[in-house]
């Protein structure tokens, strides 16, 4: 009888009232949080701040799974949840804007985005929150409590972002740190090539001027937001792994300048 039920549930479930995501998490809880953080944080973007937006005609065609959004990184939170505003305006038609805050009554929920563990389970309650929005949680083997360690590779972190392409879109940011021009990890790479997903660099600007680290204070008011989404890729699976990390440290914009590596030459 239970299973009957559980099988007659989804198909009666117009509303997704009893969906779940591959993680097992409500899909209506997700979609719930989404639109209250959505309403909480939107004038970050548009009333103390300004966001400019560009290459946004890249998502339109794109298919609703088995995209991978790839970013550099300036604060915890804040990245991801600018991203998210202008994902659900582009579901909604509109074009390079998050003027029209009518996209948080119905948001894209088939979202997620990677995150470290540590960052997300011991930052306190609002981390734990923005967890349910749609949290990838992997182990860093690299970095803890804002120092460098070597641990063990997190091999199911792989496993668990391939759920997440499978279901919808990825957001995923490279560097695992929020440390400019920092090295992109080869675990991206990896992923590229066993999953085969539609890959969307995405460079951002201005938030580590407007933000603290975590993104949740303010650090400077009235600051320019910048998000640039650039043409989509479909790497050869055959491609080697470095010549993926040159094309994406290229494409998000974090090789180092010449000017920083004459600096830093000086320095040694």
């Amino acid at each position: 009888m239970n299973q009957h039920l559980k099988k007659l549930l989804p198909m009666m479930d117009v509303f997704g009232i009893f969906e779940r995501d591959p993680f097992g998490n409500s899909m209506l809880v997700k979609r719930i949080i989404m639109i209250v953080l959505g309403w909480i944080t939107y004038s970050r973007l548009r009333g103390i701040n300004k966001t400019r937006i560009s290459g946004t005609e890249h998502l339109e065609g794109l298919p609703n799974e088995g995209v991978l959004f790839l970013s550099n990184h300036q604060t915890y939170f804040m990245d991801v949840i600018c991203l998210y505003h202008i994902f659900f305006s582009v579901k909604w038609g509109f074009r390079n804007s998050v003027n029209f805050p009518i996209y948080l009554l119905a948001p894209r929920s088939k979202v997620f985005y990677v995150a470290a563990s540590e960052t997300m389970t011991e930052g306190g309650l609002l981390p734990r929150v923005f967890s349910q929005a749609g949290a990838i949680l992997v182990n860093r083997s690299w970095r803890e409590k804002g120092k460098d360690v070597k641990k063990e590779v997190d091999t199911a972190a792989e496993s668990k972002v391939g759920k997440g392409l499978s279901y919808g879109w990825v957001v995923s940011f490279p560097q695992g740190t929020t440390t400019p021009y920092a090295p992109l990890r080869k675990g991206t790479a990896h992923l590229i090539k066993t999953h085969n997903p539609i890959v969307v660099p995405v460079v951002i600007n201005g938030f580590r001027r407007a933000f603290d680290k975590k993104g949740l204070r303010f650090k400077k008011r009235n600051t320019t937001l910048s998000v640039t989404f650039k043409e989509p890729i479909r790497f050869d699976k055959d491609m080697p792994t470095d010549e993926i990390m040159d094309i994406l440290r290229d494409k998000i914009e974090q090789k180092i300048p010449v000017k920083k590596l004459v600096w830093l030459r000086d320095k040694e």
